[in-house]
């Protein structure tokens, strides 16, 4: 069963989930934008997709005018696996929190010993 959400109050839970993140770290978050998609084109079960460049791969002066990384929440399969809208609110800062993760440099065998695989 899914959860039926507007993409309005998708986005909400989003930006949320952003707010989880501690201000420190969110103060070393740069260059990034965060969208969110319906689903993946190349697979259809993908919650989320961290694109870019690890900040623990970041080497300055080639990294220098790059464009932004990009963290991609995929709505469709969020909602379609989620029983109730608390699920949804849960699988959301999850996902998001797992692909700002893989910005910061944490690889997933790293996110699965923390919780957040």
């Amino acid at each position: 069963m899914s959860v039926s959400m507007s993409p309005e109050r998708f986005e909400e839970l989003v930006g949320d989930a952003l707010d989880l993140i501690p201000p420190e770290l969110t103060r070393a978050i740069d260059n990034v934008v965060v969208l969110i998609e319906a689903r993946n084109s190349e697979d259809a079960h993908l919650l989320g997709l961290y694109q870019g460049i690890a900040l623990t791969d970041r080497i300055d002066s080639q990294y220098a005018g790059a464009l932004p990384d990009t963290v991609t929440i995929y709505r469709e399969p969020i909602l379609g696996m989620c029983d109730t809208a608390q699920q949804v609110v849960n699988e959301v800062a999850i996902t998001v929190i797992h692909e700002i993760a893989h910005y910061f440099g944490i690889d997933e065998a790293r996110l699965h010993e923390l919780g957040w695989g």
